[in-house]
């Protein structure tokens, strides 16, 4: 079945069979998902009840996708929902290009903060195309080869009866339950273990046992078949993704982070249901202003060593008894200069017309409201480029402040080289890094931000 591709708030697609089991399922996904998503703002979950993975027409029974980007696998259909900044209007893509935007993806989610990839970042052989298996491949791979040299271990609180005293003696269990009872020769004990069995790879045993099901492909299922022989004496218990966040590792285990980190993606973006036994979903889905957000932040503080990036800071509120808290993106020091910058995942200079050049007014708002509070009259706005748009240039807006003697508050708008268009024009990449594909745009991009940052 030929997959439906829909990028973010842009086209639509005809989805006649099971159109509103479909519509059924994501809300009630929606519903069940999870709450702790550091990607979710906690007051807008409070308030959307109804699920917003997909607008459905029901005139017209079409799709069209609303900020996440991912896939959704529906009965045999897969749904692949992509950046809005790939969109060419009237333009079908194929399988190839659609590999080359989960590319994109993959690249911009190794530099977010919250998910630590594998240093080495193998190959993505081009029959992987699909973004979920991609995701798992790298995944069970880095885990499979980790878990071949050592298995995680580390010491468990346990209680448990025994013929000598070993660790403390729990008195009280032993009086009530023992004692009390003729069984004066076994003695309740608490005592820590060096075990297997413990929390973190009771998730990863999980996750694995969840994508086993999922993959289609068979290098996949034969990595985490390996991994769940391994792990085949832990329990099966049931986590979410907030349990992985609570998951330290001693210097000598540093390397279990990553896996740590690929669980909490994998949990807290995945959903698997069965519906009335014969209807299967299963979805990956991230929204894409928080990746982008993440992506900038992850970038400056790893490529650019001369700019200090603090993200969300968040230490004033625009009233003063504390409400309507300000969050800016990031906050930047360079040397003794302090900058605020927020990031846009927006579409903008789409008209050359313009004279705003497509930054809308609530924008200036926001950003008039953090140089105000903030007391810095330097603000830097950050857009992406898309697949079909890229001004180099910047788009300047001074401000006089009447209040504070015609202070001048400077706005400036830069939109940032994301997208490698190269790769689309070169279908032998199976073979490439996510390094070496992108190591132009990477040059590039840190270019342009040190000339923004640093040699303004």
């Amino acid at each position: 079945m030929k997959p439906i591709n829909l990028f973010e708030y842009q086209n639509k697609a005809i989805f006649e069979e099971n159109f509103h089991e479909l519509e059924e399922f994501l809300d009630d996904i929606w519903s069940k998902r999870e709450k702790v998503s550091y990607y979710n703002e906690q007051e807008e979950i409070d308030k959307i009840e109804s699920q917003r993975f997909i607008q459905f027409l029901h005139k017209s029974n079409e799709l069209k996708s609303n900020k996440y980007v991912g896939v959704i696998h529906f009965e045999g259909q897969t749904i692949n929902l992509l950046p809005k900044i790939f969109y060419e209007k009237g333009k079908e893509i194929n399988e190839f290009q659609v590999q080359c935007i989960h590319n994109h993806v993959l690249w911009w989610l190794s530099y977010c903060r919250k998910l630590k990839f594998p240093n080495y970042q193998t190959s993505l052989s081009s029959n992987k195309g699909d973004f979920l298996e991609v995701l798992i491949y790298l995944f069970s791979k880095y885990t499979k080869e980790l878990l071949a040299n050592a298995v995680f271990q580390q010491y468990e609180e346990i209680d448990n009866e025994h013929s000598n005293i070993k660790g403390r003696l729990n008195t009280n269990a032993y009086i009530n339950e023992n004692l009390a009872k003729g069984r004066w020769h076994k003695v309740n004990c608490t005592y820590d273990s060096f075990v297997i069995d413990n929390k973190f790879n009771r998730i990863v045993k999980q996750v694995c046992k969840l994508l086993v099901n999922v993959t289609k492909d068979d290098q996949n299922k034969k990595n985490l078949r390996e991994i769940l022989f391994i792990l085949d004496e832990v329990s099966d218990v049931h986590y979410s993704a907030n349990d992985c966040v609570n998951i330290q590792f001693n210097p000598m285990f540093k390397s279990f982070e990553t896996v740590r980190d690929y669980c909490f993606l994998f949990l807290n973006n995945c959903i698997s249901l069965n519906y009335n036994n014969n209807l299967k979903l299963f979805a990956f889905l991230l929204p894409m202003e928080y990746v982008f957000e993440d992506f900038i932040f992850g970038f400056i503080d790893k490529e650019i060593a001369e700019v200090k990036a603090i993200a969300q800071s968040v230490s004033k509120s625009l009233a003063e008894n504390g409400t309507y808290q300000l969050k800016p993106d990031l906050f930047l020091k360079i040397g003794d200069k302090n900058i605020i910058a927020d990031t846009k995942y927006k579409i903008v200079y789409s008209d050359e017309k313009d004279p705003k050049n497509g930054i809308s007014q609530t924008d200036l708002y926001q950003m008039l409201a953090y140089a105000v509070r903030f007391n810095i009259a330097d603000i830097l706005l950050f857009y992406p480029d898309t697949i079909t748009h890229y001004q180099s240039n910047k788009s300047s807006i001074t401000i006089l402040d009447e209040l504070a003697n015609k202070t001048p508050i400077t706005i400036k708008s830069y939109q940032l080289p994301i997208i490698n268009k190269a790769i689309f024009e070169n279908e032998n990449i199976e073979n490439m890094s996510l390094q070496v594909l992108f190591e132009d745009v990477k040059e590039n991009l840190v270019v342009k931000l040190k000339e923004i940052l640093i040699l303004q």
